[in-house]
This record gives structure tokens, C-alpha cells and sequence, in this order.
């Protein structure tokens, strides 16, 4: 069968065993990895996203979503906090939290994947079908296929960070330990 020609000199091919022309260049080589988990970080259908509305209680608030929490940390103290926290949704809570011209706490930076690991963790331990639903994902790596954000997913070019897959598989390991009975 006739691969795919996705540009000049890059063949995919459905089979594992490639037919290559002459000067052809492989790009992308296929592995007997297990798939990754691909899931939408900001989808409030995703079930390991931060937009599912899965309330749980976290520094002395109730948040709808993990994304409430993580958009009002950025503005501990603050008037904006009380808005972002009593946002209807997780979008409406992310519009509230975002903007360029909006001043976050000055060590954002340097918190917010610990800020973000706080909210998904507490809502696993509060919620035993999220518990669930991320253990049975097994050893597999989880990728927030997320084509605008090169932070929390891989972005356009599959060259992002993948902070917020990376985060739910630690979350897991420290779940998978805590009912082992290693913590």
C-alpha cells in the first residue's frame, strides 16, 4: 500500500515495515511504546482535565473546578480572588484569571505548577472516580494535547512541556503509592 506523502521527502506509512524511496528522510520512526492518554486540560467533558466541575475543598474554599483554584492563586488577597473563585464555570473563571495586563503574585511563576499539582491532587483525594479514572491509566505517559499552550501541553508543534500531563502522572504515582501502602 502507497504511504501518505505529507511533505517532499517524508513518507508515513500504515505498516510497520517501511518502503522507503531512494533520498526519503524518516522523520518519525514507529515504537512498541504503549499509546499515550491524549485528553483536552481545558474541556469541562474531559474527566482528568482541570475544567471538569468536580468541586472539592482547598485553603479554607470550595472550588468548582481545579482551574477556579489554580486562576485565583494567582491573586491571593485580592478583590479578583472572590470573582474568580465564584465564577459559574471553569471558562468563565479562566477569562477572569487571565490577561496580560492583570498583575499576578510576583513568584507565579515559580508556583504555579505546585499550585495546579495542590487543586488536582485534593480533587482526586476528595472525588474516588477521579482516584479511579486516572489509575486506570495504567503506566501510560498522559499528553494534554493542547495545540496553543507550549506550558501545561505539547502545543502546535509537539515541542511543549507537557507540564500538566506531566503533573496527573505524578499525581497517580502518589495515589498508586498511597494504596500500596508505601506512604
Amino acid at each position: 500500500m502507497m504511504g501518505l506523502r505529507m511533505c517532499p521527502g517524508m513518507i508515513i506509512s500504515e505498516h510497520q515495515n517501511y518502503h522507503l524511496k531512494e533520498n526519503t528522510t524518516v522523520l518519525f520512526t514507529p515504537t512498541n511504546e504503549e499509546p499515550a492518554v491524549l485528553i483536552a486540560r481545558l474541556s469541562p467533558a474531559e474527566p482528568l482535565g482541570s475544567a471538569f466541575q468536580r468541586p472539592f475543598e482547598l485553603d479554607g474554599h470550595r472550588w468548582l473546578t481545579a482551574e477556579h483554584y489554580y486562576q485565583a492563586m494567582k491573586y491571593p488577597g485580592r478583590p479578583r480572588f472572590d470573582s474568580i473563585r465564584q465564577a459559574p464555570d471553569a471558562a468563565a473563571a479562566r477569562k477572569l484569571g487571565r490577561g496580560w495586563l492583570k498583575r499576578t503574585r510576583q513568584d507565579w511563576n515559580s508556583v504555579r505548577t505546585v499550585v495546579m499539582t495542590r487543586a488536582i491532587y485534593t480533587q482526586a483525594r476528595s472525588h474516588e472516580d477521579f482516584t479511579e479514572a486516572l489509575l486506570a491509566t495504567g503506566d501510560q505517559p498522559i499528553i494534554n494535547n493542547d495545540q496553543y499552550d507550549y506550558f501545561w501541553g505539547l502545543g502546535r508543534d509537539q515541542r511543549g512541556r507537557n507540564e500538566f500531563g506531566k503533573l496527573l502522572v505524578n499525581v497517580r504515582n502518589r495515589l498508586r503509592q498511597e494504596q500500596e501502602g508505601k506512604i
